[in-house]
C-alpha cells in the first residue's frame, strides 16, 4: 500500500514535468513561428519600401542647372598628346637638336612633357610655359611676342613666356591644347618643332 502510494505520488510528480516539457516545446515553437512571422513582416516591409526612383532627364533639367548655363570644351586625349610630343622630339632629332617639349590641355594643365637626351635644364620649364602661353591666346608665341609692343605687361602674367616656340592645337578654330618646345638655338627653330607636333595630329 505504501509502495502504491509512493508510485502514485512519483507518477503524479513526474506527469506535470512531462506536461511542462511539452508546454515548453509548444511555447518554443510558437515563439519561433512568431519570430519567423516578424522576420517575414520585416522583409516585406523592407522590400515594400519605395526605392528612389530614377529622375528623368527632363525632370533633372527642370530641377537642376539649366542646360543654357553649361558649356562644353574639347580636350586632347593622352594618346594624342603623347603622339604630338614624340613627333616634336623626332623632328628635333632629325635636325640634330636637343630639345624639351610640353603639351598642355585647354586649361593649361600639362598632359605630356618630354626632355630629349642632352637638352638643357632650362628647356624643360620653358617648354611648358610656351605651351601654356600658346593655348591661352590661341596663337603661336612668335606672334604673341609682337603684341608686347602694345601691351608690355602681358609678359608679367604668371606662367607665361613670350618667346617663339609655342604653337596652339585647334579644333574648329578653338584652342584645345598647346605645344611648347625649348632648347634649340633659336625660338624660330623651337616653333618649327612645335608645329611638327601639331601637324602630327592633323592640325
Amino acid at each position: 500500500m505504501a509502495k502504491h502510494t509512493e508510485n502514485q505520488h512519483r507518477s503524479e510528480t513526474q506527469q506535470p514535468r512531462k506536461l511542462s516539457l511539452r508546454n515548453r516545446v509548444v511555447t518554443g515553437a510558437a515563439v519561433v513561428v512568431a519570430l519567423a512571422g516578424a522576420g517575414a513582416f520585416g522583409a516585406v516591409s523592407a522590400s515594400a519600401a519605395p526605392a528612389p526612383s530614377a529622375v528623368s532627364p527632363a525632370a533633372a533639367e527642370g530641377a537642376g542647372t539649366d542646360a543654357g548655363n553649361l558649356t562644353h570644351t574639347t580636350h586632347l586625349t593622352l594618346a594624342a598628346a603623347t603622339k604630338a610630343a614624340q613627333a616634336a622630339v623626332d623632328a628635333a632629332e632629325k635636325a640634330g637638336q636637343k630639345i624639351s617639349v610640353a603639351v598642355v590641355d585647354r586649361n593649361g594643365n600639362t598632359l605630356v612633357q618630354l626632355r630629349g637626351d642632352g637638352a638643357g635644364p632650362q628647356s624643360y620649364e620653358s617648354a611648358a610655359k610656351k605651351a601654356y602661353t600658346a593655348v591661352s591666346w590661341n596663337a603661336p608665341t612668335s606672334e604673341l611676342v609682337k603684341r608686347l609692343d602694345q601691351a608690355p605687361t602681358l609678359k608679367d602674367i604668371p606662367g607665361t613666356l613670350f618667346l617663339a616656340g609655342g604653337a596652339p592645337v585647334q579644333s574648329q578654330g578653338a584652342p584645345i591644347a598647346g605645344i611648347g618646345v625649348a632648347g634649340a638655338p633659336s625660338g624660330a627653330t623651337d616653333e618649327q618643332f612645335a608645329q611638327a607636333g601639331a601637324q602630327a595630329l592633323g592640325k
